[in-house]
């Protein structure tokens, strides 16, 4: 009997083993699907204290439905008539039209066209009013300036430079002068003769556009100035319009280490102090969540990280201070929920572990700070009932696949509600994936390291090494959550360490750690890098011939540093995109850190790569798209330039007519970089031939 069972054993160990199976090329590439994961359930919202909604979809028929709390059962719901008259508003495109926005009473859309003026149409008339006139080619009414675009509204605004107040009756806009700005030319290679785009971006110490910024009554039709200086040397942050109707702005110096918040009249222009803040170093411009006002609308709850590390504070509408919220060496993120009545505010902060996010609450008179969740995980997306008795998250960690339960506010699990673990899960090889610490230089941090180790590691065995990085300010990518990254399983499969580092400015040490990068963008980054791959170094299990790292934009920038300035701890290289000398990037990011050239010469030469090219050893390839209109080509042109100078080899792999994100509009283009990358590992650090499937030939048809 006995043998019957090891026998038994013995088979359902080989059945599991066989099943066990590498992804294919179609799925670690091509986006075929694995089922390794599937979707959790789609929960919009709580209805009350017992019942919450869910989008379910049966027969290919999506519906809503009511689902019991504490039970699980569900009927179907139909939701009351909207109450937002704008939602009602049919999408009717205008011809020309740019950024089409429907006014909160649902009566207007307003519109910028390509002759750069700001437009609204009635909507049951049809008719349309313009209401600026005077704008060109280089006078931008409610269209943004590029800087403006890239590094203050964000790339979701789409160029988008006007905000309607709740009630309809108002529209903010900017208006930016863009006469006297340098012209930089980008040269496209189409046709016989070529062409030029010619684009206003400003660099380092570079004139910037002047900004005004107007509010349009809408029944008259007339404009009101905000009472600012446009010729001054400025920056104006997303207007914020409060739940009273009032219009505030915020206000930069070019050095952008002063913020002041105005509330501006909007029959005068004139302006009030509302908010002030001054740093040694920095302060973000673009932190779009700085206010969050409480539902009163008597006050606000501010995001500051003047202390080192960004925290709540409780503000009367006048701007006075009223209550420090929370404090500590930790970093609070999202606010979930402030229930005045109970005199709480519910938001998640990265407290017990940088790398995990967790759900609070504190009293409004930040006293009683509580933790809700539980255990060792990364919780994601709290939505708390109305009677804050329960709430709804998804938990997990590298270990945890993401699992969607009901949670009261002690921690316990009530009901688990869906898993994210595919049917084909288990049909997969999984890496063993391990979080570390490793020491800075300095002993200051302990930088955070996530490996993956390949399938099937052998510790006695030496594995080449690829880290991708980042590495930009507050920009982290090491976190305790799930992973299944098909092309992270094929590279683990074919026997790579896959490396993830956070430096001290990536957030995970607050304001207060990335401070050190003030003026010197970039050093400590990479020295931080150094540490990590000295320590990866030491291990009996690497080869420390083949240390790779690659990366896009700062990651290119980080790539290209490591193979120079840090050229004694990787080897090998692919810098995509890259910043070279931050001279040549634009005015708002690279200031921020660096102030201008004229003021910190020394920092831009000490954090330029081209200073360190004569350092090279290793095997570096330089990747750009040639109309790359974010980090312009002559980045990668001038580092060329100075490595061709000193008779050091590299490699360059060019896109012809690709941006910053190459391959994003052209599948051939991405393929042909997914086959480049990949045979550069092979080559260099795998020491394999690169298989047949990156590189499938077309049959040539005879003619």
């Amino acid at each position: 009997m006995r043998q019957v069972f090891l026998g038994i054993c013995l088979l359902l160990l080989a059945v599991s083993l066989t099943a066990q199976q590498p992804v294919s090329y179609e799925q670690a590439f091509k986006g075929a699907p694995t089922n390794m994961l599937q979707p959790l359930p789609m929960i919009s919202s709580w209805l009350d204290g017992k019942y919450y909604l869910e989008t379910r979809t049966e027969n290919n028929v999506r519906k809503t439905v009511k689902v019991n709390a504490a039970t699980g059962a569900a009927e179907d719901y139909t939701a009351p008539a909207a109450g937002n008259a704008s939602a009602a508003v049919p999408a009717i495109a205008i011809q020309g039209a740019r950024n089409q926005t429907t006014s909160p009473d649902g009566r207007y859309f307003a519109y910028t066209k390509a002759d750069n003026n700001l437009y609204i149409q009635e909507i049951a008339t049809k008719k349309e009013s313009r209401l600026t006139n005077d704008g060109n080619d280089s006078l931008l009414n409610g269209y943004a300036s590029w800087i403006y675009f890239e590094e203050i509204l964000g790339r979701a605004s789409r160029y988008k430079a006007f905000w309607w107040s709740e009630d309809g009756k108002h529209l903010a806009f900017m208006r930016f002068d863009e006469s006297g700005m340098p012209v930089f030319p980008i040269y496209v290679a189409d046709g016989q003769h070529g062409s030029l785009e010619n684009n206003r971006y400003p660099k380092p110490g570079d004139k910037n556009p002047a900004v005004k910024i107007g509010v349009v009554n809408i029944q008259t039709g007339t404009t009101t100035w905000a009472d600012f200086n446009e010729k001054e040397d400025q920056y104006f942050g997303t207007p914020v319009w409060t739940p009273g109707g009032e219009l505030w702005i915020s206000w930069m110096n070019r050095g952008q280490d002063q913020l002041k918040v105005y509330k501006v009249d909007l029959a005068t222009g004139s302006k009030n102090l509302v908010y002030e803040e001054s740093q040694k170093t920095w302060i973000d411009l673009d932190d779009t969540d700085r206010f969050e006002f409480l539902p009163s609308g008597k006050g606000f709850i501010l995001r500051s990280d003047a202390s080192g590390w960004k925290h709540f504070y409780l503000h009367d509408m006048s701007g006075k201070r009223l209550a420090t919220l929370t404090s500590g060496d930790f970093t609070v993120g999202d606010i979930h929920k402030i229930d005045e009545k109970a005199k709480r505010l519910y938001f998640d902060a990265r407290k017990e572990n940088s790398a995990r996010t967790d759900l609070y609450s504190v009293g409004l008179d930040g006293k009683n700070m509580v933790r809700h969740s539980f255990g060792d995980y990364t919780f994601r997306g709290m939505t708390i009932s109305p009677d804050n008795k329960l709430f709804i998250t998804t938990y997990s960690n590298l270990q945890t696949v993401p699992t969607m339960v009901l949670v009261d506010m002690k921690g316990k699990i009530v009901r688990e509600l869906g898993s994210a673990k595919g049917k084909d899960a288990d049909l997969y090889a999984q890496p063993k994936r391990e979080l570390i610490r490793v020491k800075s230089a300095d002993g200051l941090f302990d930088l955070p390291v996530l490996i993956t180790y390949p399938i099937g590691f052998d510790p006695a065995k030496k594995y080449p090494v690829i880290i991708n990085i980042y590495g930009g300010p507050n920009a982290g990518t090491v976190y305790d959550t799930y992973r299944a990254n098909p092309a992270e399983l094929w590279w683990a499969n074919e026997g790579l360490v896959q490396v993830a580092i956070d430096n001290r400015s990536s957030g995970h040490f607050g304001k207060k750690g990335m401070n050190f990068i003030h003026r010197q963008l970039g050093k400590y980054e990479i020295e931080d890098y150094m540490s990590a791959a000295g320590w990866l170094r030491k291990q009996p299990w690497i080869a420390g011939d083949r240390i790779g790292i690659t990366g896009g934009s700062f990651g290119g920038y980080m790539t290209a540093m490591a193979l120079t300035y840090g050229s004694d701890y990787f080897t090998h290289g692919i810098a995509n995109a890259s910043v070279m000398d931050w001279s040549l990037y634009d005015t708002h990011y690279t200031e921020r850190f660096m102030d201008t050239p004229a003021e910190n010469p020394e920092g831009y030469k000490a954090t330029s790569v081209l200073t360190y090219a004569d350092r090279l050893k290793g095997t570096l390839r330089i990747v750009h798209g040639t109309t790359d209109d974010n980090v312009h080509m002559q980045n990668s042109i001038q580092l060329i330039n100075r490595l061709q100078d000193l008779g050091k080899p590299f490699e360059m792999m060019v896109y012809p007519n690709e941006r910053h994100g190459i391959g994003a509009n052209v599948r051939a283009k991405r393929d042909h970089l997914v086959s480049e990358n990949a045979s550069f590992f092979y080559k260099y650090l795998l020491n394999k031939p690169v298989p047949e499937v990156f590189w499938k030939k077309t049959e040539r048809k005879a003619f």
